[in-house]
């Protein structure tokens, strides 16, 4: 008994003695690398680089790039701002109420900053920047009057507009304008929003209420990775403030700030469910499987070291990491202590060997399934979706990392002996229990089960490709955004003109075409208006054309004027009025502050070369029905597109979800083809579980009224490379019952991983999670069913 002992020791000595300068140097480079992991991880927490946009989940192509740009310049915009609508059906309450709000957050400066939307545009500088082009600026309404209306009954309205000058208010005198155009104007640019000045508030009425819009912007990044809920604490306070217990009182907010911080704590509480989750469901196990402390400590460094490598070689790759990454990223560690457990199995079933001859023997298989795995991950990434790329390249490279550590760290780390435990010989004696399926009536039954459950739930299926599948925000707050911008009269900024003109000016006057195509629609009430920078800046062209058309009726009517009131014919002063070849460009508009508040309707240049391009967004466009239709009149005009960004990317969605499922059924195809060269006959028994797992997950989703999309089908990809691998151990090793072992530990800690992300809030995930639980659990099960007698095992079709 000692010599026997005493020999363990001297082959481990020697064994270590052996390898123990390459270990040591591949040791302390590893340790380097994680130090650099350490370094860059304090600066990656640091410099708030976690993205919460969700297009940027999305792919693009030249086509698309300027509609991206779009939403991503309409979003800058309005990025930092909250809105908030306090409503009542009396005036004085709506004021009272909002004033209350605006005390409430008033406590807390620091983190919301009122914005005065009224005092913020300045409108004695933009009648003064105006002022030089007013013969040059008509409204539709006042340019068909002048083209129908006769000289006489046009000066019978100067007159009546002269006796009432001296009581009334206008924006110039009588002689510039005698025919009211310029103040007509500028009442048809007001009728561009609802919202009014009253009683010094921002205010406008809709659905039989009076409203008082308060704006906010905030003083810190919109998300916060501690999933802190600062701006919706605040706002709730400041709402029951604003109500106390008025139930006529409504009080709506919304903002881009509150979706982001919203998905920042729901995601900082999925993370710490699902990652801190399957990290402590894996430990347990290994407590359970090893009774030791050791290997609960080497496996949590590995999925560590695993997890940082993943987010820090994500970040140096993408810049920004997603939101949606992270969550995924968490169900990586039900993934990586599949190394980990392997070797702590086979240390625990061999106590002769030492650590190091352990590795050796294990380093080929496990170095074949983590280029399967790596492989299955990556195959995440063949559509071009930044945001699958990225979760491809977490998973991939959070796989690896463990998997080195495993490697190079274990063997130097490891000291002592593991013994065989209850649970651990349970597992090993557990598969020489396990049913086996024969042509039996056990068989048929299952079978039948089978049947039973996964045919009516493929017929329930539901195929839903929806960008909006991607979106985690909470419902009340979506609900929100829409009742604001129905309330507000706001144009969507998924649906939109794009203009592109060889010149700024030809971009006006396609916008102007535009617009006339539009008319009819206008006038059935299928849209409102439009938010469009010729209504601010028209052509050159129609600027002519205004000028000369005002300046002769103009003219005309002073004469007539000052025939009926004996005076001589008053002109307007010509030293502020621009000439009648001049006209007003859009560089010099984009170049005064007046244009400040729609700046971001200018794309400029597409590229260097390419066109110029301006955005027009459609006021009132509600109703689905109408979008074909504005379509189908902007069709022919030249240079004017429809972008319906939501509709775009869901037909993207769409076309690779197809893409992958045929992929899928081509890698089937591979899969059988390298089984059958390897098992000849005997390789159905490695495929069919999995074929009849992904079935099972499938009708699951049907059962569950989950989906289907692009987000389950990967996840389908992904148990075709995990589901044949328990196939293949059980071919390889048949009876092996520590092989076994560390297939029901591995398998156990990814059903958890999975499992828990399909508690995520982000319908993707939760499909993608559902997926993946039902698939590995129905994998898991039937597997054994079908594994061969042990004296089969070897018979390798020609191997």
């Amino acid at each position: 008994m000692s010599d026997s002992a005493n020999r363990v020791p001297v082959r481990a000595r020697a064994g270590l003695a052996g390898m123990a300068p390459l270990a040591r140097v591949l040791a302390f480079a590893w340790l380097l690398a994680v130090l650099a992991l350490a370094l860059h991880q304090a600066s990656f927490w640091r410099s708030a680089r976690i993205d919460t946009d969700v297009m940027a989940l999305l792919p693009g192509s030249e086509r698309t790039a300027t509609a991206d740009r779009v939403l991503r310049q309409l979003a800058d915009g309005v990025s930092r701002e909250i809105i908030v609508l306090v409503g009542a059906p009396d005036w004085q309450q709506a004021k009272t109420a909002a004033q209350r709000f605006g005390q409430a957050t008033g406590a807390h400066p620091e983190l919301l900053r009122p914005v005065d939307k009224i005092a913020a545009f300045d409108f004695d500088a933009a009648l003064a920047f105006y002022r030089p082009w007013r013969d040059h600026l008509l409204t539709d309404a006042q340019r068909a009057t002048l083209g129908r209306a006769d000289a006489d009954t046009l000066a019978q309205q100067a007159l009546g507009r002269l006796y009432q000058f001296s009581a009334g208010t206008s924006l110039s005198g009588w002689s510039a304008d005698p025919l009211g155009l310029w103040q007509g104007w500028w009442l048809s640019r007001a009728d561009l929003t609802r919202v009014r000045e009253r009683d010094g508030l921002a205010a406008f009425s809709a659905e039989g209420m009076h409203w008082v819009l308060l704006t906010y912007r905030i003083s810190k990044p919109a998300f916060s990775v501690s999933g802190d809920t600062d701006y919706g604490d605040l706002l709730a306070t400041a709402n029951t403030s604003a109500r106390q217990g008025q139930d006529a009182v409504r009080v709506v907010m919304a903002g881009i700030p509150l979706h982001a911080e919203a998905a920042a704590a729901q995601a900082s509480f999925e993370m710490n469910v699902i990652g801190l989750g399957s990290l402590a469901a894996v430990l347990l196990l290994v407590w359970l499987a090893f009774r030791s402390l050791r290997p609960i400590v080497l496996v949590a460094l590995s999925l560590l070291i695993g997890t940082a490598a993943a987010i820090s070689v994500t970040g140096a790759v993408f810049e920004r990491v997603h939101l949606i990454t992270l969550v995924f990223g968490a169900s990586l560690v039900g993934v990586a202590e599949d190394y980990g457990i392997h070797y702590f199995v086979t240390r625990q079933a061999d106590g002769r060997r030492t650590p190091a001859g352990v590795m050796r023997r294990l380093l080929p298989g496990m170095t074949l399934a983590l280029s399967t795995s790596v492989v299955a991950y990556l195959a995440l990434g063949i559509a071009p979706f930044p945001g699958l790329r990225q979760m491809a390249l977490f998973s991939a490279v959070g796989l690896v990392a463990a998997f080195l550590t495993v490697v190079i760290w274990f063997p130097l780390l490891d000291r002592g002996s593991l013994r065989p435990t209850r649970l651990s010989a349970w597992l090993a004696d557990s598969l020489a229990r396990w049913p086996r399926a024969r042509a039996d009536r056990r068989t048929l039954l299952l079978a039948a089960v089978l049947a039973a459950f996964i045919v009516p739930g493929l017929l329930q299926v539901k195929v839903v490709d929806d960008v909006r599948q991607l979106q985690s925000s909470p419902p009340a707050l979506i609900e929100a955004q829409r009742t604001a911008g129905r309330l507000l009269g706001s144009p969507s900024p998924a649906q939109f003109l794009l203009v592109r003109g060889a010149s700024a000016d030809q971009v006006l006057h396609r916008e102007e075409a535009a617009k006339t195509a539009l008319a009819g629609i206008m006038a059935d009430g299928g849209i409102d208006g439009f938010v469009a920078l010729s209504d601010w800046v028209p052509s050159a062209a129609r600027q002519r054309a205004d000028a000369a058309l005002a300046s002769k009726l103009e003219a005309q009517v002073r004469e007539r004027v000052a025939h009926v009131t004996g005076t001589a014919a008053s002109h307007a002063a010509g030293t502020e009025m621009a000439g009648p070849d001049e006209v007003l460009t859009l560089p010099v508009w984009l170049a005064h502050p007046v244009s400040e508040a729609l700046r971001h309707l200018w794309v400029g240049r597409e590229g260097k070369d390419g066109n110029y391009a301006s955005v027009m967004l459609l006021r009132g466009l509600d109703d689905p029905k109408t979008m074909p239709k504005v379509q189908a009149a902007v069709a022919g005009v030249a240079g004017v597109e429809w972008v319906d960004r939501v509709a775009d990317l869901s037909g993207l969605l769409h076309h690779y979800r197809v893409l992958m499922s045929w992929l899928l059924l081509a890698g089937a195809a591979a899969v059988s083809v390298l089984l059958a060269w390897r098992y000849g006959r005997a390789a159905w028994r490695a495929l069919v579980p999995t074929l009849l797992a992904a079935l099972f997950s499938v009708a699951l989703l049907g059962w569950l009224h989950v989906p289907l999309q692009l987000f389950p089908v990967l996840a389908l990809a992904l148990l075709l490379g995990v589901g044949v691998d328990y196939g293949i151990f059980l071919l390889e090793h048949p009876g092996d019952g520590v092989s076994w072992t560390a297939i029901v530990l591995g398998a156990a800690s990814t059903l958890l991983a999975f499992g828990l992300l399909a508690l995520s809030s982000t319908p993707a995930l939760h499909a993608f999670g559902v997926t993946m639980l039902a698939g590995v659990g129905a994998v898991w099960v039937l597997s054994p069913w079908f594994r061969p007698l042990a004296q089969q095992g070897n018979s390798h079709g020609g191997h």
